[in-house]
């Protein structure tokens, strides 16, 4: 008896310390003072009386503090879209505003607001991009067929970006990625184009940028880069989604997907393996990259996700050293290290890059499916973001009989669903997304420990 006092104490003074230890999180709904919309004026503009939500987050880069501000710089996607059936064995997107350009945005986080203002779409010598898809027959199409909401095809666009990621260039304006290409764009700090690169045509392809290693064309559709930061030695780092799929063969067994470094001063590009937790999804193409930012000229953070075997999301912020890790440029052209197992991958003296725990975002109280955007504001303190996907969802109207999933009809490419060969009443609408899906939550994150 005389010990419980004591043993109540140390239990006490365990739970402290661990509760100490966790970080703090302070967390934000982005707002848009400005009154930033997407214009719509589609088929179903009586649900979107106000248009459609601005979709910030793909990717977040902290720039400065100014008193007890905190100044961040985001950008948008490609722009509201929602699933809808296949086109025979094409997969088919609906675009709502497809004259829709990505922007970069800037977030002032004060107080209890985080606020999105100073929007910039990204444009070129010709005008406004659009985030349309790019036309089949080059390197970076998707094999998407573009709609409307109308289900009526839309063309392809060589000057569409799917914007995911943000660094600064050091001088102003910053370094994007882009999901199709991939590419890796530098714009000004207006947001216009000044160079693009993108995976290098061999004979016989035809590419609308080029200077990056040609593999990284086998990227899975919706999955090319999706985040990427500037080293402090002016290196780009740039972050493929998930498992490359060479010859249409590795996406679901491949042990890492890859990092891609770029330096814009001499061209000289180099690749090492992120190992994803493959044993923790039911196929390793379920890991998806949601951003990277650098720590110095070898480590990074990084952030893991994806649905686990029991369908359950996993978001986790990974410290990544590349120091051992192996340039995997000069194993492509024998038998690229995807086709390898982990034994196989040692035996060609392969190492992947290392990797440890920072921050699991679920035990934090994460609830949103993706954390798309991560910098660093100072060595205690890092920030996320999600991408509300502009607010939007698919619906299906009107089903047939049992046909009650999107999945059993197809588009006709002509404004129709088919079932079983025949045009039906069936349609693809679209719809407001509930909260929290519908927000952009950003987390400003105090760590328990120093960077």
């Amino acid at each position: 008896m005389k010990n419980k006092p004591l043993a109540l104490l140390l239990a006490s003074l365990f739970s402290l310390t661990a509760r100490a230890a966790e970080p703090d999180v302070h967390r934000y709904v982005v707002t848009f003072p400005q009154g930033d919309r997407v214009a719509y004026q589609g088929d179903y503009a009586s649900v979107f009386p106000d248009g459609l939500p601005v979709g910030v987050g793909s990717g977040l880069q902290f720039l400065r503090k100014e008193g007890d501000t905190l100044v961040f710089a985001t950008v948008t996607d490609r722009g509201p879209n929602a699933d809808s059936p296949k086109a025979g064995k094409r997969e088919s997107k609906i675009f709502a505003s497809p004259g829709y350009a990505p922007q970069l945005m800037t977030l002032r986080v004060s107080g209890d607001k985080a606020e999105a203002v100073a929007a910039k779409p990204l444009h070129d010598a010709q005008g406004n991009i659009t985030g349309l898809p790019l036309p089949e027959g080059l390197i970076g199409a998707t094999n998407e067929l573009a709609l409307n909401d109308a289900l009526q095809p839309l063309p392809g666009d060589r000057r569409g970006l799917d914007t995911e990621g943000i660094t600064p260039d050091g001088k102003g304006g910053y370094w994007l990625c882009d999901e199709y290409g991939p590419f890796i764009i530098h714009v000004d700090a207006n947001g216009k184009i000044l160079e693009k690169h993108g995976p290098q045509a061999e004979q016989g392809e035809q590419a609308v940028a080029g200077g990056l290693p040609n593999i990284i064309k086998w990227r899975q559709p919706n999955r090319g880069f999706e985040g990427l930061t500037r080293m402090p030695d002016g290196r780009i780092i740039a972050a493929v989604q998930s498992t490359l799929d060479i010859d249409g063969k590795t996406k679901n067994s491949a042990r890492f997907t890859r990092l891609v470094s770029f330096d814009p001063a001499s061209g000289k590009t180099a690749m090492y393996g992120y190992p994803i937790d493959i044993d923790r999804y039911k196929k390793a193409k379920d890991a998806k990259i949601g951003d990277i930012v650098a720590l110095d000229n070898h480590r990074l953070l990084l952030i893991e996700q994806g649905g686990d075997k029991n369908n359950a999301m996993r978001n986790l912020v990974y410290v990544v050293d590349l120091r051992n890790a192996t340039d995997l440029s000069r194993f492509d052209k024998e038998q690229p290290p995807e086709f390898n197992d982990a034994s196989s991958l040692n035996a060609r003296g392969i190492t992947l890059a290392s990797k440890s725990l920072l921050v699991d975002l679920r035990k934090l109280g994460w609830q949103q499916e993706k954390a798309e955007g991560l910098t660093i504001v100072d060595k205690h303190t890092i920030a996320v973001i999600n991408d509300n996907d502009f607010g939007l969802q698919a619906t299906l109207e009107k089903p047939q009989g049992d046909k009650q999933e999107a999945d059993d009809y197809q588009v006709d490419g002509k404004g129709h669903l088919t079932l079983d060969g025949k045009s039906v009443a069936t349609r693809i609408g679209i719809k407001p997304l509930e909260k929290p899906q519908s927000e952009n939550d950003l987390w400003v994150i105090k760590l328990d420990k120093p960077l």
